[in-house]
Order: C-alpha cells, then structure tokens, then sequence
C-alpha cells in the first residue's frame, strides 16, 4: 500500500517560514491529486493546498498568496512551501494522496507552532 512520510514541521517565529515534505512510497500507484490540509484544537479541519496530476493548484483564503504546493515526480513528493506564517497557522498538518482508483492515502501529520 501507499505510505505517506511527512516531515519539516518545528517551531517558526512569525513571518518566517518552513516547508513541509510528503514523501510517497510502497506500491506501485498514479497520482490523481495530492493535498494539505490542517488541524488545530478548538477548530475545524480545514483544506488549505492541492495539486492534481496535471500540476494545477488551488489554495484556501487563508493560504492564498503565502503558500505554495508543488511536486517532485521524480521523488514521489510533494512540498508545503509556507511564508510570512502567523500564530493561526499553527496546527497539525497533513498530506493525503488520492490515486486514479479511488485510494486515499494519509500522512501521519506534521505539528506545526508559530510563535515568538
């Protein structure tokens, strides 16, 4: 089965930034979209980035203009390039990858603290 591998969460001041790696591997799979979304007590779970299989993106408000998701084909990753972050960014974040059959697969989250 697909495994997901994320990595690059920590603690970032406000207005710095960090970049978030999701590392695919297991079986053989193709990609039909692969996305970020984020969790934080008290709140709902909220989508913030994603990228189909022909490398087009979307992002929520809050995300728009500071964030950025791409991919390496090559390496089976997609990235969460997060600038200016701010204390309501802080959460759990999470990869998930859906293939072209209908399989869905998650992350195991990455925290994320933005704080002085």
């Amino acid at each position: 089965q697909v495994q997901l591998v994320e990595s690059g969460g920590g603690l970032v001041q406000p207005g710095g930034s960090l970049r978030l790696s999701c590392a695919a591997s297991g079986r053989r799979f193709s990609i039909s979209a692969m996305d970020w979304y984020r969790q934080a007590p008290g709140k709902q779970r909220e989508l913030v980035a994603v990228i189909t299989s022909d490398d087009s993106t979307n992002y929520s408000d809050a995300a728009k203009g500071r964030f950025t998701i791409s991919r390496d084909n090559a390496k089976d990753t997609v990235y969460l390039q997060m600038n200016s972050l701010k204390p309501e960014d802080t959460a759990v974040y999470y990869c998930r990858l859906y293939t072209k059959l209908g399989e869905i697969a998650w992350g195991q989250g990455a925290q994320v603290t933005v704080s002085s």
